[in-house]
């Protein structure tokens, strides 16, 4: 399949609203482009706070109308049908998520059994979502139980970063609860969405359930949060939008996901098989071109071993292969857009100016084709003070920060000395060690002797400005649902 097979290019993707294909209220329209050649895609409709207005009232509509009679036997049907769906499509996704945000093409196809999973085990929790009653303290004989409820309309805004697995874990616990939802997929890379949106119709569930609105954050985003016919909003991205997100939620006080930025620490102890942390914390930062919120962007390595093992993983850096998604040798694609690349190389700047030493990388990549793209050098910053600003913000891109530490002590500490708390790792052959350091770190993952690896069982989020929320598990069908309780008085 090539990209020419997936219909790019011929017409402007339409908004989903209401199971119908439909323009932008105003007809505005934005363009999607190959990070990799700067190539357009497709030209994508640009919905407003209009056309979120409508998708919201659809939603509304389904959510009171044909969804809710929907048992969960017949829910977990859909979902598995849109499952196979996904599977047999899969091809297809991998090939738009490679083209729309640059991730090389080895790594989307990789992602089968994470995508068509999470599906599958939404599947699952539909049919265990259940009550309970109660022992209660009350005079007379009075019964009580709990009933567990669709929250109602979701509001998901998802980010650039993995668009087809991101996409997923917001429509997956909506359909397995009942409720309905607007998508407001990043204008980066809609596409991905938009298909996701298509083929949940295809799958037999209701016009309405699953509206996609593609548009900026500053328009169609903030008309999705501020909205007072929604009652969840469940956002992926920055810790910046996430604050504007909860001002937004004031106006109904509406419930809130948030899974926001990282800063996360990748811990290597002296007695740690180096064999395999050197590869493993390599791929923790650089894997995705950085563009991973839990990214192990802070590399802390014990000080008997720092110099060494910052050089191996700068060698390691080296021969990674950059390039076109599209290749499948490449290893590490470009960064999303021009803005981003200019982030990244501004974060290198400053690091330098602050005092810390390039060990490998440090420019963008402008030899041949790779001129045209936005490619940036996986980079390796030694000499870091834990205090310096790349190793506090979060840069988002193909670089590492390489700070050392003396004792276990000390590694916490720093590895704590962060606003944020979502990923981090811990590499050690001492079983005891790694769970202290486990119980230690304030972050809602901890990996040991890996990095990065996720499963739907288990539980995804954040401590602190990392937001709050999980997703996976489940635990995540709860985030979906209302708790009420019945009290009934016999006699």
């Amino acid at each position: 399949m090539t990209h020419h097979d997936l219909g790019l290019l011929n017409a402007v993707k339409k908004l989903i609203i209401d199971g119908k294909h439909v323009d932008a209220v105003e007809g505005r329209v934005f363009e999607t482009r190959n990070p990799a050649t700067g190539e357009l895609l497709a030209t994508v409709a640009e919905g407003d706070a209009r056309d979120i207005d409508l998708a919201v009232a659809a939603a509304r509509r389904a959510f009171d109308g044909p969804w809710r009679r929907f048992t969960p036997f017949q829910r977990q049907e859909c979902i598995l049908k849109f499952a196979d769906l996904v599977d047999r499509h899969f091809e297809e996704f991998s090939l738009l998520d490679t083209l729309d945000m640059g991730a090389p093409i080895s790594f989307t196809r990789s992602r089968r059994q994470r995508a068509v999973g999470m599906l599958r085990f939404y599947a699952g929790l539909c049919t265990a979502i259940q009550g309970h009653t109660l022992p209660n303290s009350l005079p007379g004989d009075v019964f009580s139980y709990t009933l567990k409820e669709p929250i109602g309309v979701v509001g998901a805004i998802t980010p650039w970063n993995a668009p087809l697995t991101s996409t997923i874990w917001k429509i997956g616990p909506v359909l397995a609860t009942g409720c309905t939802m607007v998508l407001k997929p990043a204008e980066d890379a809609p596409l991905t969405a938009l298909r996701l949106g298509e083929l949940a119709l295809e799958a037999g569930i209701p016009a309405g359930v699953v509206n996609v609105v593609p548009g900026y954050g500053h328009t169609a985003g903030a008309a999705l949060a501020a909205h007072m016919d929604v009652d969840k909003i469940a956002f992926t991205g920055s810790e910046v939008t996430g604050r504007k997100i909860i001002e937004a939620s004031k106006g109904n006080i509406k419930r809130l996901m948030l899974e926001l930025g990282g800063k996360s620490p990748d811990i290597v102890f002296a007695d740690a098989d180096l064999e395999k942390a050197v590869p493993g914390t390599a791929m923790g930062i650089f894997g995705n071109s950085g563009q991973v919120c839990s990214a192990g962007s802070r590399l802390l390595v014990e000080r008997s071993i720092y110099d060494d093992f910052v050089e191996q993983v700068s060698a390691f850096a080296r021969t990674l292969r950059v390039g076109n998604g599209l290749d499948g040798d490449t290893q590490i694609g470009p960064v999303v857009s021009a803005k981003q690349m200019e982030r990244v190389r501004g974060y290198i700047d400053i690091g330098i100016g602050e005092g810390a030493a390039v060990a490998t990388g440090g420019d963008r990549m402008t030899e041949g084709a790779l001129a045209a793209g936005h490619f940036v050098q996986p980079t390796v910053l030694r000499n870091v003070d834990y205090r310096m600003r790349i190793a506090q913000e979060e840069i988002f891109g193909p670089v590492v920060t390489a700070i050392p530490f003396d004792t276990k002590e000390e590694a916490i500490r720093i590895a704590n000395a962060t606003v944020f708390g979502l990923g981090s790792g811990v590499w050690t052959r001492d079983g005891a060690k790694a769970h202290g350091m486990a119980k230690a770190i304030r972050s809602g993952t901890v990996w040991i002797n890996c990095y990065g690896a996720l499963d739907p069982v288990i539980p995804f989020g954040g401590y602190k400005m990392s937001g709050y929320g999980r997703e996976s598990g489940v635990q995540h069908v709860d985030e979906y649902l209302q708790t009420k309780a019945v009290v009934m008085q016999n006699g």
